[in-house]
């Protein structure tokens, strides 16, 4: 009988054909002073550049690697995803491929598990991305915090470790908008972070642009949270109670004086806002019909491409054999 695997690291790659052996290096020192059974995956998201041939050589050099190639880029959720339905450890720990989270810092969330929690996240002690994109990332967490419902929100990250069983509750989701952390929260309540060291980023850029995160953060507010609409709801009867008090206005004036309230500017401006109101609330509609219409098509989160091998656990289907 073959040896359970303890943990599988799950890395979405984009763009890494510099940095992923570095980092498999890495995690083959940390893993193997644990004493862990383990195994890496790498889930190439089609970056267009030689990230896939890298794998493949990795794999090739180390039977604990498994590399899993998309059919087109999904984005790092989908492909997040993608890892943690084929990993077969008892534990999954996930991190960038860009060597900004230290593969090092996987014992201390691992014992942070042990304590009786089913999600520990590695929240960084300071954030080493630009001013705009640090900003972006807090906004993108608030976001988050309202999606998940949970305190913890505030501290999540791309270095995370959670129990294997906690996929359970996700194993039929097949939309294609998808947010892991959110997800997390649908098997489990449990949620705590530790502080880690982040690093810079030395090779490459970020494929996480100001554009995508906005994105990312309206994907995640109308994919799993009814927030936007509830906002919607207090505008609509804020801006109400002003139409009312503004015709009330006009009428008192009226009464009283019997002149009407001059001015086309006013006018012009109340019809403005209201529109602009009206617009709004139509706009968020029109993201949750969308989002509704993509999941009755039943659009699948991702499609695989290739693997460099099959894991014995896993459908024949879900891919080529190389």
């Amino acid at each position: 009988m073959s040896v359970p695997i303890r943990i599988s690291v799950v890395v979405p790659v984009y763009r890494s054909q510099e940095t992923l052996p570095h980092l498999h290096r890495r995690l083959l020192v940390v893993l193997e002073e644990l004493g862990e059974t383990f195994e890496i995956l790498f889930v190439e998201d089609c970056g267009g550049d030689d990230s896939w041939a890298v794998i493949e050589a990795l794999a090739a050099a180390d039977a604990r690697v498994l590399g899993l190639r998309l059919a087109r880029n999904y984005g790092q959720h989908n492909a997040l995803l993608c890892g943690i339905r084929a990993a077969r450890g008892e534990c999954i720990v996930t991190l960038d491929d860009d060597l900004q989270n230290p593969p090092e810092e996987i014992p201390r969330l691992l014992a942070k598990l042990d304590e009786g929690h089913d999600v520990v996240y590695g929240a960084p002690r300071a954030e080493t991305h630009g001013f705009l994109r640090d900003q972006a990332s807090r906004i993108t967490k608030l976001a988050l915090q309202g999606a998940m419902g949970v305190e913890s929100a505030s501290k999540v990250s791309a270095f995370r470790v959670f129990r294997t069983r906690l996929r359970e509750a996700f194993a039929a989701y097949r939309s294609p908008s998808v947010n892991i952390d959110v997800l997390l929260t649908w098997g489990t309540t449990r949620f705590a972070a530790v502080q880690v060291r982040q690093d810079e980023r030395a090779i490459g850029d970020s494929g996480y642009t100001l554009r995508k995160l906005f994105n990312h953060a309206l994907n995640m507010m109308t994919g799993f949270s009814v927030l936007p609409l509830q906002i919607a709801s207090v505008l609509g009867i804020v801006f109400g109670t002003l139409g009312f008090l503004v015709l009330f206005y006009v009428l008192l004036r009226y009464l009283v004086d019997g002149s009407a309230v001059p001015g086309f500017p006013f006018l012009a401006s109340i019809i403005a806002i209201f529109s602009g109101v009206q617009l709004f609330a139509l706009g968020i509609f029109g993201e949750y019909l969308a989002r509704m219409h993509f999941r009755s098509m039943e659009r699948p989160p991702y499609a695989l491409m290739s693997t460099t091998r099959m894991p014995a656990d896993t459908e024949g289907g879900c891919g080529q054999r190389e």
